[in-house]
């Protein structure tokens, strides 16, 4: 067996976007992550099918694992022929030891790369509208840890020199000495009304900015009970924080959002919570896969073998749109075959779907749910016609059995299943019992269903006790519906049923009372 290689990697300062395209493509390919406090867990999701991950985070009174032991999983996870990321917050060769950790690795012939990571020196203050240097003010700044013991006899650090040659000054890692390092500058020269700040929990959700002067910052974080991870920066820079902040007047900040969509389908929702400040936590309740019941197979493989009987293919959403074209790539049916056929789509996404695929909807309703589909293609659709329904298995009947009223002839055929999901539900689980999530969204009927059955099989005896306290909020109608039937009487309601109207209806919970 062959040695293996380690990648050690900044994950930069907590905001998982702020990692390196570099960094990224390492996760991607690693057989096992070793990983430490500050680095973000949401970067892990990157990893491939398989991979493993170690959790060695230290906290400043508490180790998991000792520095030297770390050194020695590495080198003998790399001799086990072992593709290895070690994950660190921020950018390892600042105070991140990857020096000693390469030593090893280079002692044993190991190969390893180093790839930066943006530093919380410059990013964390940058998220509190601080910008180390400013023309008006510095041109200079100085990184210096915040480590050393207040007892200390000698210190390598020259507080004279950081005094009164450095513009700005950032400590890392100096939250419990903070009062000793005020006290070594003003002895040493600089003035106690020299503008200071410490920012916890940077880039984070959870971010929090006091700020002061050097005479009073160390009394406003006690009284803060501000602990790590927290960046202190003290220069005539902070003065900026009350024009430029920007982070933290975002209008989902400090929110923790769980998205209940389909894995194929979260991506954009959660996007669009982070650009907005929110933090979302994906938690797909549905898996879509291809039939299997054999007649519901049957019954697909007859409908496709007579497309051109149909006068109309009603669409009824995305995942209708994808499974049924995927379907007839699979089993090379020419798209050219629906050339008889008009085409209704249910909303805009789904229209965007098919015209991804070349097609232009003849018919959008104006509203985008079934009963808006039955409105408008009343006057279009007439009796005798033949019409195509590829739905899911558990799709509402509304439009099947409406339509045949009229005496359309309307053949359903499940193109995909919609099926339970729990993976990760026990960490969720976990975050509603502590009080750490603030919202939750609801694009379908199913994911109310299938959250809470979720929730019943990790244990929760009564998950809408759990979920009542939370901002609710639902694509449209039916979804609001099934809310209310499940025993839950406040909750919001998008005003369309499309993923922009649902994100506008949680920034309108957002600025309610109940949205804590």
């Amino acid at each position: 067996m062959g040695k293996g290689k380690v990648y050690l990697v900044g994950a930069g300062p907590g905001d998982p976007k702020l990692i390196t395209l570099k960094g990224l493509e390492a996760i991607q390919k690693a057989d096992v992550i070793v990983y430490d406090r500050l680095a973000s867990p949401r970067l892990l999701k990157h990893r491939k099918p398989g991979a493993g991950t170690i959790f060695v985070g230290k906290h400043p009174d508490k180790h998991m694992m000792k520095q030297e032991d770390i050194n020695r999983l590495l080198v003998n996870l790399a001799l086990e022929g072992k593709i290895v990321v070690r994950l660190k917050g921020g950018d390892p060769s600042i105070f991140g030891r990857v020096g000693e950790e390469a030593e090893q690795l280079k002692e044993h012939r190991i190969p390893y790369e180093m790839i930066p990571g943006i530093t919380s020196a410059i990013a964390v203050p940058a998220y509190a509208g601080i910008p180390v240097t400013h023309r008006d003010f510095t041109s200079t700044f100085a990184i210096v840890t915040g480590h050393e013991y207040p007892n200390k006899t000698y210190s390598k650090l020259d507080w004279e020199h950081l005094a009164k040659g450095i513009g700005t000054i950032v400590f890392l890692m100096g939250v419990a000495n903070l009062s000793n390092i005020c006290e070594r500058l003003i002895s040493h020269g600089k003035s106690p009304d020299t503008p200071a700040a410490i920012i916890c929990m940077g880039t984070w959700m959870e971010q929090e900015t006091i700020t002061g002067t050097l005479r009073t910052i160390s009394g406003k974080a006690l009284e803060a009970n501000f602990t790590s991870p927290a960046v202190i920066i003290i220069g005539e820079v902070v003065r900026l924080r009350d024009k430029l902040s920007w982070f933290e007047q975002k209008p989902l900040f400090g929110k923790r959002i769980l998205v209940t969509r389909a894995r194929s389908q979260a991506s954009e929702l959660a996007a669009k919570i982070e650009d907005l400040g929110g933090e979302p936590v994906e938690f797909p309740v549905i898996s879509l896969r291809e039939p299997s019941r054999p007649e519901a197979i049957r019954a697909l493989e007859k409908a496709v073998s007579c497309l051109d009987l149909y006068n109309w293919i009603l669409f009824t959403s995305v995942n209708g749109v994808d499974f049924f074209f995927e379907y007839l790539t699979k089993h090379h049916i020419d798209i050219r075959r629906l050339y008889g056929a008009k085409i209704a789509a249910v909303g805009p996404a789904t229209a965007d779907a098919l015209r991804n695929r070349g097609l232009i909807p003849d018919f959008i309703p104006r509203e985008f749910v079934a009963e808006g589909l039955l409105a408008g293609l009343e006057e279009h659709i007439r009796s005798g016609q033949h019409v195509l329904l590829p739905t899911a298995n558990i799709a509402r009947k509304l439009l099947e059995e409406t339509f045949s009223r009229r005496g359309v002839h309307v053949t359903k055929v499940d193109v995909y299943e919609n099926v339970l999901s729990t993976e990760g539900v026990e960490e969720v689980l976990e975050l509603l019992r502590d009080g750490a999530l603030h919202a939750v969204t609801f694009t379908s009927s199913s994911t109310v269903n299938n959250l809470l059955e979720a929730l019943r099989q990790a244990g929760a005896v009564n998950p809408q006790e759990l979920l009542a306290p939370l901002e609710l909020v639902c694509i449209g109608p039916k979804t609001a519906e099934t809310l209310h039937k499940n025993g839950f009487s406040r909750y919001r309601t998008a005003a369309e049923a499309t993923i922009d109207s649902l994100v506008e209806a949680l920034q309108a919970g957002a600025g309610s009372d109940s949205f804590f």
